[in-house]
């Protein structure tokens, strides 16, 4: 309802009737029964209802809202009364709509002048105004009913509903949601207890159909003398489990399942040696016991040099040519596979850089900051033959000591002195039937550069022993080139 309407003198009748124009067939509509009544009560509210531009907005507002339909009549006779000066003039003997008919007029309903009741007037017009607006309400409302109830089952709706049928949702066999189904059932969670009830958790995977699980030694470290091994696989089924062999250089370790299912299925192993980086990762493991996590990324580096320690079970570290990669890997999810876009295993997870440690695999137990590294398969798998066949790990050595820390970054300088006193250069040793001697910085080995005693230690580490490798070194400022057949030493000392 506008209040422009209200309170204003209702102009005089024509001087001469006006001639009737042909009105509108009947409306089943209730809004129009309701503006009928309203008409024969008040004929001033019939002029007002009979606006065809504010019928048409309150019908439309009612359509929408049934709150709005009294807001929206009120609009469309406020929008007639904007085109024409108010108050109107005095009709001409003939008004101009007689003979044009009703068509044109900018009221477009016959025009039949009443005089008004004494004292109705005002209270007339809103009573008027106010059961139209309500019986349009209340058309609105069911019209918004209806329309919604229609919607409901309307096969022409402009909204798409995702297929659910099993064909639709099959995976790709390249997709991760593929990959993680497959590689789940083979990744299991370790829990290692040590006598003294102490312990962790970690993660490793089906190696072989005996039931050979493949992890990192510090996750079994804890429970390797008179200590406890529980495995569990995705499917919730546990078994108990007993260290095979552990090397602690490589931080690789083998256990078994005592009562092995006959169903096991071994990843498949990639080779590490062709990947690339940016290559796509798959991390799985149980970050902080969040069992069957799936996380991806990309190769972010290889060969990165790293050092780790077991948690301080033994003391002593381990060193990896690693391959870096930005896949979520916390704290447990130690011994877990690193997988490629095939699903093939690339890696062992083993160390990480916490945010609130200086080091690489130290005790920090804050959250992955995007820099997990893995043992390279290919080294691994080596290491597990090993373990199996014989229990202890076999190292590739060059027979000299090297300064694990040192100021320069040139390269990895032989000891002067070896450990516990004994000699740098082993005698007979590859190094010294190459003619290595101490105080020489080792800077390449191959086409790797070295920086540091651990790289090249590391780097080392990658082969088996009786490779030849290429060493080039610094000897009072100059270079020299040497090959070097790599011996071996079994067991960690």
């Amino acid at each position: 309802m506008s209040t422009e309407n209200e309170g204003n003198a209702v102009p005089k009748a024509p001087s001469a009737p006006p001639v009737p124009v042909d009105a509108p067939a009947a409306s089943a509509d209730p809004a129009g029964s309701a503006d009928s009544a309203a008409s024969a009560a008040d004929p001033r509210a019939a002029a007002a209802g009979s606006v065809p531009s504010g019928a048409a907005g309150a019908g439309t507002a009612g359509a929408h809202s049934g709150a709005g339909v009294g807001a929206g009549a009120g609009a469309g006779a406020g929008s007639a009364a904007a085109g024409a000066a108010w108050p109107p003039p005095q009709p001409p003997a003939v008004p101009s709509y007689a003979a044009g008919g009703g068509s044109g007029s900018g009221w477009g309903a016959s025009y039949q002048p009443q005089e008004p009741k004494p004292g109705r007037r005002r209270g007339g017009l809103v009573a008027a105004v106010l059961a139209a607006a309500l019986v349009a309400g209340g058309v609105g409302g069911g019209i918004g009913y209806w329309a919604a109830e229609r919607n409901d089952n309307d096969t022409g709706s402009t909204t798409v509903a995702a297929a659910d049928t099993p064909a639709d949702l099959k995976r790709e066999p390249g997709s991760v949601a593929r990959i993680a189904a497959d590689a789940l059932p083979s990744v299991v969670t370790i829990e290692a207890q040590s006598g003294s009830g102490e312990g962790g958790t970690g993660t490793g995977f089906v190696y072989d159909k005996q039931g050979h699980i493949l992890t990192n030694n510090h996750v079994v470290a804890s429970a390797a003398e008179g200590g406890k091994l529980q495995v569990t696989f995705s499917n919730g089924k546990k078994y108990a489990a007993e260290v095979v062999g552990r090397a602690e250089g490589y931080d690789v370790a083998v256990i078994k399942l005592k009562n092995a299912p006959g169903d096991l299925k071994p990843l498949a192993l990639g080779n590490s040696d062709r990947v690339a980086v940016g290559d796509s990762t798959i991390a799985i493991g149980a970050p902080f016991g969040l069992s069957n996590t799936v996380t991806t990324g990309i190769i972010s580096a290889k060969n990165r040099p790293v050092t780790s320690s077991d948690g301080g079970q033994s003391g002593k570290s381990s060193y990896m040519s690693a391959l870096q990669t930005d896949a979520s890997i916390n704290p447990g999810n130690s011994g877990g596979p690193l997988l490629d876009g095939r699903g093939a295993v690339i890696g062992i997870n083993s160390a990480i850089k916490p945010a609130d440690s200086g080091g690489l695999g130290g005790s920090g137990q804050s959250g992955s900051i995007g820099l997990g590294f893995a043992i390279p398969v290919n080294q691994a798998k080596n290491v597990a033959q090993q373990l199996i066949k014989t229990g202890q790990p076999v190292y590739p050595v060059i027979g000299a000591s090297v300064s694990i820390q040192q100021d320069t970054s040139n390269g990895a300088m032989i000891s002067q002195e070896g450990a516990s006193g004994s000699e740098a250069i082993t005698p007979n040793g590859p190094a010294d039937k190459a003619g290595l001697k101490p105080g020489d910085v080792i800077t390449k080995l191959d086409d790797m550069v070295i920086d540091s005693g651990p790289t090249l230690i590391g780097q080392i580490w990658t082969h088996k022993p009786g490779d030849t490798v290429k060493i080039t070194y610094e000897r009072d400022g100059k270079e020299h080139t040497v090959d070097v057949t790599l011996g071996q030493r079994k067991g960690d000392s």
